[in-house]
């Protein structure tokens, strides 16, 4: 039990509104709040730091005995104006959060993510993806990689982005963490099955060539597991044509772009 420590963030919590807003502030969910609250929890070291940066002490400080915390609190108040300012977007994405956030252990790991390239007409994608939750979130990289040509010099795009489950899909947003100057989306069917496979949906993102085109394209997740040889698999992305039997013949039937008659929009498929 962590009992000091609880009364101390109690403590600290009582110079806001109320806990709610704390929550608001720091960007948290309510439940995994109250579960260090009840001292029956300590948060990890990254999230202890986000604590003291917050209430304006020192971590040390935070774990001392309640009785000498509070008298150091009493000769230092700490006032809600050491707080991060709300921002218009804060509720909002805390209570995405609070939403989609639960449901996604079982997903988490490495895929490889195949789609109808967007800057290369005609030729097919592979990505590397990795899901990993931290804290109460569930975050995610993907890795493009691209060689001039066969042999010549190979460059890295890198995405990051938070993934939420909402009812019966799952959604990820992510952003071109080199450059910022890129966003995309994908929606995915999740796996009804024990075990994941493969995910199927659609993406939404601009061409990374010069026109920057906003395009649609249907992709394909096959997951590889929660440990792999990040290596080799890189070695294993990149373009490939659209016939290139290093892409297995149902992924590459997945990710074609037609439309069936009677379709009025590009629809993803199972």
């Amino acid at each position: 039990m962590h009992e000091d420590f609880a009364r101390n963030l109690r403590l600290l919590c009582g110079y806001y509104s109320s806990i709610a807003d704390v929550c608001r502030r720091l960007d948290i969910n309510r439940p995994q709040f109250n579960r260090y609250l009840s001292g029956r929890y300590r948060p990890a070291a990254r999230t202890l730091r986000r604590f003291c940066e917050f209430f304006g002490v020192e971590e040390h400080e935070i774990l001392l005995p309640s009785a000498q915390f509070e008298r150091l609190v009493q000769v230092r108040p700490v006032t809600p104006a050491t707080a991060t300012p709300d921002t218009l977007e804060t509720p909002h994405l805390a209570h995405l959060r609070e939403l989609g956030s639960s449901g996604l252990d079982k997903y988490l790991g490495y895929y490889f993510e195949t789609y109808a390239s967007m800057a290369c007409p005609g030729k097919i994608l592979r990505t590397l993806v990795c899901l990993e939750r931290r804290d109460d979130r569930v975050c995610y990289q993907r890795t493009e990689r691209l060689a001039e040509t066969r042999h010549g010099k190979v460059f890295h795009g890198r995405y990051l982005g938070l993934v939420h489950l909402l009812t019966d899909r799952i959604f990820l947003v992510d952003y071109e963490s080199l450059t910022g100057l890129e966003m995309t989306q994908t929606i995915l069917f999740p796996s009804f099955k024990n075990r994941v496979t493969r995910l199927t949906g659609l993406k939404l993102g601009a061409s990374g060539s010069g026109e920057r085109m906003p395009c649609c394209a249907r992709v394909v997740y096959e997951f590889l597991g929660t440990s792999i040889n990040v290596r080799k698999a890189l070695r294993l992305c990149g373009l490939h044509e659209a016939d290139d039997p290093a892409i297995d013949a149902a992924t590459r039937a997945a990710v074609i772009n037609d439309i069936a008659p009677g379709e009025w929009h590009l629809r993803a498929r199972f």
